[in-house]
């Protein structure tokens, strides 16, 4: 208890104390802000982005537009209907017969287990 007691203390000192220095501090940054932002050089640039921007902008939302709806396109299952019929067409068919399976390697490895095993219990006798 006596440790949230000193924590809360020290909390509120600093602050206190924080918010003196800090009041000053923050009137000094925002001096410096206003200074920076009313400048004619600045300004002067801040004008240039805004037309450009104005200028770009009809480019961009077409091109934002267009791709929101080829998304759609893709979500929907609309996109993916027309991409395998392009597929099929351009792959002819075979009249491959059907290869059989190899053995897999799991029955493999447990027939080698197997043999290892009776290999090791005739050697040992």
């Amino acid at each position: 208890m006596r440790g949230k007691i000193l924590f809360a203390t020290g909390l509120a000192v600093g602050y206190v104390l924080g918010t003196r220095a800090g009041r000053e501090r923050y009137e000094q940054l925002k001096a410096a802000a206003s200074g920076f932002w009313n400048n004619p050089r600045v300004q002067r640039r801040v004008d240039q982005v805004e037309d450009f921007v104005k200028e770009k902008a009809p480019e961009v939302a077409e091109f934002v537009s267009d791709g929101a709806k080829k998304v759609v396109d893709q979500v929907t299952g609309r996109g993916a209907a027309k991409k395998p019929a392009a597929k099929s067409a351009a792959k002819p068919a075979t009249s491959k017969p059907a290869t059989p399976k190899p053995a897999t390697s799991k029955t493999a490895a447990s027939k080698t287990a197997s043999q290892r095993s009776s290999a090791s219990s005739g050697s040992s006798s």
